[in-house]
């Protein structure tokens, strides 16, 4: 199994302990992406171990460690590798790349790949966000996608494997009930947190844009109880922030002045400045967009203190962190010549619509 705490059914009952009591199979190996099984390490901290589960009494992988794909040896006792990871709808969300990861194992070492598909919790139908281009690939980038993908992870993984040549022996388990427009609370399926730092699902609503603050120095309010969804510094007036912000007129947002206090991360223990990021419409709501209206509001806001995060980040030594997330250089260099966020979208509008007819080959629902 490749799973962590959100891999449960509606009764919240976890797909490990399903396997593990179930007469017709034996759970020999449990592996956990970026944050582990259990879901309690923070942001960007490299797993270094492995472990045994105290419960089922398998070992447990980290594919967050000085390897991110399963070894033979960790496959050695393994027929079917199951997957079951929920996304978040965003292209640097680690979870989608250790799903790739494991297709590549399960092609090399002979292994049948089952992916239990997931609902997008930010929906399936909106699209958006610059394309990840040659050159930048990473482990929050594999695969030419736009930040906003619009796909679930089943469809994802079609695409990865069929579009990107991994060429394994997959199995997608669809959904049923499931419609493209559904955000999760439609769902009727309960809301466990994917990730340490994504406690509801407005904080996936907003994190398609302000993601893109990991490769800022400042707070994307990591420390707080509303991680992504405040945004500060300690040289911005939240007052004066907010009201510049609100006259963009950015569709279906608004943003409320705020002062916060992280409890660790970026500026731990002092006074940030900034907003908190309120969606108003959700079909109007451009994330990415928005996410770039507050990085050049920022930066605006600070001239002499705002600056872009120095590397490493994740696995990448050399790269600006900001292009790392971004996949290309092109929106730091566009914020820094003074583009506007409006034309920044719309350069990456004609890119969108082509990934577009690549999507709609992979679309199960």
């Amino acid at each position: 199994m490749v799973c962590n705490p959100a891999s449960v059914d509606r009764e919240l009952r976890h797909i490990a302990d399903r396997l593990f009591t179930h007469p017709g199979t034996t759970l020999t190996a449990i592996f956990g992406p970026q944050h582990g099984f259990r879901s309690d390490v923070q942001e960007n901290m490299i797993e270094t171990g492995h472990a045994v589960d105290d419960i089922r009494r398998v070992p447990v992988y980290s594919l967050y460690s000085e390897t991110r794909e399963p070894t033979a040896e960790m496959l050695r006792d393994v027929d079917v590798l199951v997957i079951d990871l929920q996304d978040v709808g965003t292209r640097i969300y680690t979870y989608i790349y250790t799903m790739a990861n494991c297709l590549v194992a399960a092609r090399k070492h002979g292994v049948k790949a089952i992916v239990c598909d997931r609902p997008n919790p930010i929906g399936g139908a909106a699209v958006e966000g610059p394309m990840l281009v040659k050159g930048f690939e990473s482990f929050v980038g594999m695969y030419p996608i736009p930040m906003r993908h619009g796909m679930t992870i089943g469809e994802l993984a079609r695409l990865f494997n069929d579009e990107f040549g991994i060429g394994a022996d997959l199995e997608v388990i669809a959904m049923e009930g499931w419609r493209r427009e559904m955000y999760h609370e439609e769902t009727g399926l309960p809301w466990v947190m994917p990730s340490p730092n994504i406690p509801t699902n407005e904080t996936a609503v907003v994190y398609p844009g302000t993601v893109l603050f990991e490769g800022t120095n400042v707070s994307e309010g990591r420390g707080t109880t509303r991680p992504f969804e405040l945004i500060g510094a300690p040289w911005v007036i939240g007052e004066h922030f907010a009201d510049a912000l609100n006259r963009l007129d950015l569709p279906g947002v608004r943003f409320r002045p705020v002062v916060f206090e992280p409890t660790f991360h970026k500026h731990a223990h002092a006074s940030c400045g900034g907003c908190q990021i309120h969606v108003l419409d959700r079909a109007a709501f451009r994330p990415v967009e928005t996410g770039v209206a507050l990085l050049e509001a920022f930066r605006a806001a600070g001239r002499d203190r705002f600056a872009w995060r120095e590397p490493p980040y994740e696995y990448e030594a050399t790269k600006p962190p900001i292009d790392i997330l971004a996949g290309s250089s092109a929106l730091r260099e566009a914020i820094e010549a003074g583009v506007s966020a409006s034309d920044i979208a719309r350069s990456w509008q004609e890119s969108v619509r082509a990934f577009g007819k690549t999507r709609e080959r992979f679309l199960i629902y």
